[in-house]
């Protein structure tokens, strides 16, 4: 999360930093249309900046996934990229149709505009007549551009209509570049505000061409077919298995995959719950019932269906120096950890769990609020073949797990690194409580899987 915070803090300090250098938000002496002038133009840098860089992160670049540890963590900044480019131009529309309201009530005066200085440089002149066409393309902009990102934070509206949508965003953000590129104060392009702002909303455009083209992750997917499909009705999960075409690079246990096999739905984001074995070329899923497109796909899926991987992404891989690792895996956040096993049941002296990581005493907690027996079986016997300490707790019948319970449990927590996939609140509430009793945060490891 840390991670999230620096980008994003490092992004608004630098495109507010660089405005300041250009302008003043204070004029003096004070004067309500000299700051709201100001004002809009800094909240104009601000929402550009933030909608540009969260277009070039809707392309899932490599640098980024290495940079913030994971597309999870990727998908995160993204968002709060969206829900800051909303509240910035939220302000920058008040402030330009707000104070022509309060006008027309009467509650403000507008002063009188001196003589305009005439324009001689022909690019400039042309700019200047296109201010009305920006402003008012830019306001129809602005309200398409709220409604998307509204269809993006309203979990309400299923993930299919989401997925749809969301790439149409590039559509009114194209149409604020224009707006922001006509109306940004000319002086300022001779200045890093300028020269920031047009690099990135050219990325930006690149970025936002590339996802209409439909070319996003198509390096990185391979075709495959549906082999197996078994549902864990208790648990209302689906275990599907799937056979890849050449092209697969591998994975690590731990990452995750965008799987398309109804092409009228999209893509969805689901965590691999096995090791990657070249010879057999087989990658399996686990799936939880939490929409209506899960909730059918032990119906839908059928042995043969065709199918399209893209991966792998996904930085939740293992990889610390602690000296043992405790992993808490609630609910459908099992699944990494169960990749993990195979990986470590796999591995011989020759062939060990991770280039450069040592095999390392483990402890794994399963929280459940549904009990499986043969769901269990399965993971008690993939715990024994990977040489893991296995601890089921059952809500109803064991209670929560608690940070007390947990370090009862590993008198050696001191020396662990913990890896944590499940519901955000649980893994907020025990991290709080591992941090609070010592346990340094860099040894936290969140699986944030949220794509929006």
């Amino acid at each position: 999360m840390k991670n999230i915070y620096r980008a994003l803090g490092a992004l608004l300090l630098l495109a507010a930093g660089s405005w300041f250098l250009a302008d003043a938000l204070w004029p003096r002496p004070f004067e309500y249309f000299a700051f709201r002038s100001a004002a809009i133009q800094l909240t104009g840098v601000l929402a550009m900046a933030a909608m540009s860089f969260a277009m070039v992160l809707a392309v899932r670049p490599r640098w980024a996934d290495k940079l913030l540890n994971g597309l999870d963590k990727m998908y995160r900044l993204h968002k709060w990229l969206g829900i800051t480019a909303l509240v910035a131009a939220v302000a920058h529309w008040w402030l330009a149709q707000g104070t022509k309201w309060m006008v027309g009530w009467g509650w403000l005066t507008r002063p009188a505009r001196g003589p305009r200085e005439p324009i001689t440089d022909p690019l400039r002149a042309w700019f200047d007549g296109q201010r009305h066409l920006a402003e008012d393309v830019g306001e129809w902009a602005f309200y398409a551009a709220v409604a998307f990102i509204a269809v993006a934070l309203l979990k309400r509206i299923p993930y299919r209509w989401f997925a749809k949508t969301h790439r149409w965003m590039v559509v009114p953000y194209l149409v604020l570049v224009f707006h922001a590129a006509v109306l940004l104060k000319w002086d300022y392009w001779t200045q890093p505000v300028g020269w920031l702002t047009a690099g990135l909303m050219l990325a930006g455009t690149v970025a936002g061409a590339w996802v209409l083209s439909g070319r996003v992750g198509r390096s990185r997917t391979v075709a495959g077919e549906v082999a197996d499909v078994r549902y864990f009705e208790p648990l209302r999960a689906t275990r599907t298995t799937l056979s890849l075409a050449p092209g697969w690079p591998g994975h690590a246990a731990g990452q995750f995959a965008f799987v398309t096999s109804d092409p009228r739905e999209g893509a969805h984001p689901y965590t691999i719950a096995s090791a990657w074995n070249a010879a057999d070329r087989q990658i399996r899923f686990v799936t939880k019932a939490l929409g209506d497109h899960t909730r059918a796909l032990h119906q839908t899926l059928r042995p043969g269906l065709p199918v399209q991987v893209e991966g792998p992404y996904g930085c939740f891989t293992f990889d610390d120096s602690a000296a043992r690792q405790i992993w808490v895996g609630g609910g459908i956040g099992i699944t990494p950890f169960i990749a993990r096993m195979h990986q470590l049941a796999q591995a011989t002296p020759a062939a060990p769990a991770a280039p450069g990581t040592p095999r390392v005493p483990v402890t794994l907690f399963h929280t459940t609020r549904e009990e499986d027996p043969q769901a269990l079986a399965l993971l008690a016997d993939d715990a024994r073949a990977a040489g893991i300490d296995l601890h089921v707790l059952v809500d109803a019948r064991d209670g929560r797990l608690t940070g007390d319970r947990l370090r009862a449990a590993v008198p050696e927590w001191r020396a662990a690194s913990v890896w944590f996939c499940g519901p955000a609140g649980f893994g907020q509430a025990l991290q709080r409580d591992m941090v609070a009793h010592g346990l340094p945060q860099g040894r936290w490891h969140q699986e944030l899987f949220q794509m929006r």
